[in-house]
Formats: C-alpha cells, structure tokens, sequence
C-alpha cells in the first residue's frame, strides 16, 4: 500500500508537470501569433528571393544597359493600430519548400526563406492577417496567395475577373490563388481607396501592366510617404528612360498610369520604391527591423 502511495504521488506530480510545460507551450504559441499591436504605422520587408537569368530584351533593354539584371522579389507586412496587410506575396510557394531547409529553384525564381518563416518571426501566422492586397497577379506576385484565403483580399473587379477568366492569364498560375474565390473580398471601385480608414495606407489604381494593376501608399511618421510600387517598373533604367516591357497588357495604359503616378509622387513628396529593383531592395531593412 506503501509503495502504491509513492506511486500515486509520483504519477501525480509527473501529471502536473506535463501540464505545466503544455500551459507554458500554450502561453508561448499564443504571444508568438498576437505580438503587441504598434501605436504607429510600421512596414516590415520581406526577403521572398531573386528572379535570375531574365533576357533583358522582355524589357527592351541589351544586357549592357542594365546596372544589374537580376530582380529582386521583396514581400510586404503593413502594420496599422487598426490591422495588418499583407502586400505581394513571393514568387515561391511555401509548399515547395522541403524541412531540411534548404533554398529552391523554380525556373528563374530562387529563394532561401518561408514567408511563414519571416511572419512567425514577428509573431504572425497567415491567419492573423487582416487584408491581403496584390500588386497584380502575376506569378512572382502571389505564390503564397492562398495561405490568406482568410484574410479579407482588396482587388480590383477588372483583376479578380482575368485571374478567374476560363483562360488564366499570362504569367500566373491559377493553383497559387484559387483558394481566394471564395474569399471575403473587398472590390475596389475608386481610384484610391484607405485600407483602414486612417489615411494611412491608400491603395491606388495604376492599371496597365494587368488591367488590375494597384500600388500602395503608405504614410509613415518617421520615413514618410512611401510608394510600394509593384510592377509600374521593374529596373531604375525603366524609369529613367521611360521604356515598356513587352509583355504589358496595355502599353498605353501603363505610359498614362507612370505619367499620372510621377506626378502623384512630385506633388506629394512621395517616395517610390520600385519593388523588383535589386540594389535598392539590397539596402532596405530587412524584417525584424521596421520602418515607421
């Protein structure tokens, strides 16, 4: 009876200890997924890889007119008191990823890193994502799309129409955002429209590179505006010597969206990222450091 008593005091201290490690696992799970909310805006940037090996002649340039060819492809986490937005979401599905961690090749994509991997770095999972906004829907834009098919996607009608079209668009793959058809979506039917009614974080429409085509203005205390600029360019030679892609869905569109955005920009002091530019993305802070 003796040794059956031991046996009862044992099991149950080895019972409360198991429950003691599960609590702490459960406190720690649920800090990670709910990480304080910020009193100001901030923008966190994503390292979601490089697109390599592109004939510069897509974008009607030689080889010799470019200070460097590769691309890079940057995803996006905004940060508002009100919410959270998630902005581009890679090139490389998480999926293709294998768990000993090492980087993957898909045609001219590469990358090194989840963007779980990055999020849950911060404390986020893909559920805690209140909006999910897309530049456009090509591929190197939204290959992680579905992992926030329970967020709330802001797109616009003419975008979300082609991305569902019995015939897929050119440069996507239907299989990284069907899931978002059966989304909670917002249809963006205006020229601007404020994500979370601060006048914070302003999505503009700049169509031409897809008929959806968006960017996303951000207004941060210390940095000040910024123009996450999606595909309006993709290299600062673009820019400067004002050059088309050849795979524009209306070359004329995006000529009057880059007119009407560089004058959006000069009047408002607002600074223009141009997302694939590789050395410029190279010295932006990477997430966990922030801008605000």
């Amino acid at each position: 009876m003796r040794h059956s008593g031991r046996l009862s005091r044992t099991s149950a201290v080895f019972s409360v200890a198991i429950l003691a490690v599960i609590s702490a696992a459960a406190s720690a799970t649920a800090q990670q997924h709910h990480p304080q909310v910020p009193k100001s805006l901030r923008l966190y940037v994503f390292d979601c890889g490089v697109i390599k090996g592109l004939d510069p002649a897509l974008f009607n340039f030689k080889k010799e007119d470019l200070a460097e060819t590769e691309l890079a492809v940057p995803c996006y986490l905004i940060v508002d008191p009100k919410g959270t937005l998630m902005w581009d979401v890679g090139a490389i599905p998480d999926t293709a990823f294998k768990d000993d961690g090492a980087a993957v090749t898909q045609g001219y994509f590469y990358s090194t890193r989840t963007l779980k991997s990055q999020l849950a770095e911060l404390g986020y999972a893909p559920s805690d994502i209140t909006y999910l906004g897309l530049s456009h829907y090509h591929g190197d834009h939204v290959a992680n799309s579905n992992e926030f098919a329970g967020s709330t996607w802001l797109v616009r009608p003419v975008e979300r129409d082609a991305m569902f079209a019995d015939k897929p668009p050119a440069l996507s793959d239907p299989k990284n955002y069907d899931q978002l058809k059966n989304s909670k979506t917002i249809l963006l039917t205006t020229d601007e429209y404020d994500v979370f009614g601060d006048g914070k974080v302003i999505i503009k429409f700049a169509p031409g590179h897809t008929p959806g085509h968006q960017v996303v203005i951000l207004k941060l205390a210390k940095t000040g505006k910024v123009m996450l600029a999606g595909d309006l360019y993709h290299y600062p030679e673009e820019r400067k010597l004002n050059r088309i892609p050849s795979f524009e869905f209306s070359k004329e569109e995006s000529l009057a969206s880059r007119a009407m955005i560089e004058d959006y920009c000069k009047k408002t002091k607002t600074q223009l990222w141009i997302e694939h530019d590789y050395a410029a993305n190279a010295k932006l802070k990477k997430s966990p450091k922030f801008y605000d």
